[in-house]
Parts: C-alpha cells; structure tokens; sequence
C-alpha cells in the first residue's frame, strides 16, 4: 500500500504518470525552515516529517499485512534564489517580489523525497538549475492576475503560463513541476527492498545520494 503524504495535485497527477497505485493523505504539518537551516536539510526534513506523520496516523489505525505493506511516500520542493529559500508566497505581492527577484537569473529547485516504512526510512534530494528569462512588467502583472502563482514555491509552475520566461533547466524537469520522477521510484524500490529485508533500527533514517 503505497501513500502520497502531499496535498500538491501536481505530485498526483505525476505518480498517476508513473503508473503508481496510490491513495491520499494530507500531512497537516507547519512547514517552515528552522533558522539558518540549508534548502537542502529543509526540504529533506520535511518530506520526511511528511511521510512520518501519515505513516505514524495510518499505523496507530490499520492492521499490519505483510503482504501489503505500509509504504509513505513524502515530498517537499523548494525554490533557492540568491541564497534564499523561496517556499509559497503568502500573497500577491510577495510572489510579485519572489518573481522579481527570479527575473533575469538563474536559480535551483531543490525537492526532498522521503519514504517511511515499517523497516525505516529514507530520504534524498534532487537539485535542478533553472534559467528565467527578464520578466516583462505587462507579463507579470498578467499572471499575478492569474492567481496562478499563489500555491507554487517560487511563485511559479513550470508547465504553466511561467513556462515562456524559461529557456533552459538544468537535470530533472519533473523536479521543477514537484516530483523527480526517476528518483522516487528509485525510493520506491529501496523501500520494498528494505521491507524485504528489514533493517535493525527501523527509526533510522538512511540519506539517499
């Protein structure tokens, strides 16, 4: 039984993709960065912190079946811009200055992906470089009038109207949509085999290169 820790429709429709067989829970955790805490260690605490808490609500309910083993999946994607970690904007006028400062540079998309089992847990990230094209003032004002920017780290989605501003990524493309496709099936896979063959401490957390 494989869960989607996440309430983002685009990381749905991409395991859909995948061709993965999965169900749904949200989280419902405080997703904030801890002071001087790197993009990388953010997004990799809080897909873990993600599949954690489902995996901890789904386990303290439903039977153990070791022919269908429990497997939560986490994910946590973030935007690092000149050293700042850009999450969702809290309004239109903070994704109008998350854009900005987008505008004319090139930036990173960092996404953490975790998997929690019965057997333990492990976690790992993927990093995609990002060129924006300048951002023309009638264009952007366009799309904040769009909302389309509000529930996206960044301010933006790549397989949107943002999509014209973009000339070139740099590693996973489904990375900057919310979902590395190819890495999380290998998290996928590392959990079934973990499962296969438990590890001794199933509260340790293995990082994944």
């Amino acid at each position: 039984m494989i869960v989607l820790a996440s309430n983002s429709p685009r990381r749905r429709e991409l395991l859909t993709q995948a061709g993965i067989t999965f169900t749904v829970e949200s989280p419902d955790i405080l997703e904030e960065p801890l002071p001087h805490e790197s993009a990388a260690d953010y997004v990799s605490r809080m897909a873990e912190e993600k599949a954690r808490a489902v995996f901890d609500r789904i386990a303290a309910t439903r039977p153990s079946n070791p022919g269908d083993p429990l497997i939560v999946l986490g994910a946590d994607t973030c935007v690092l811009s000149e050293g700042t970690i850009l999450g969702k904007p809290a309004n239109r006028d903070d994704a109008q200055r998350m854009l900005e400062s987008l505008s004319g540079r090139t930036h990173q998309v960092l996404t953490g992906v975790a998997t929690v089992t019965g057997a333990g847990a492990a976690v790992a990230v993927e990093i995609s470089q990002v060129v924006f094209d300048l951002i023309k003032p009638a264009e952007l004002r366009l799309y904040l009038d769009s909302g389309e920017p509000l529930d996206k780290a960044g301010a933006y989605g790549i397989q949107g109207y943002a999509a014209r501003w973009i000339p070139r990524v740099e590693g996973c493309f489904y990375n900057v949509v919310g979902l590395p496709i190819a890495r999380t099936m290998a998290m996928l896979d590392l959990a079934h085999e973990r499962l296969a063959s438990p590890a001794a401490n199933p509260a340790a957390t293995t990082v994944v290169a």
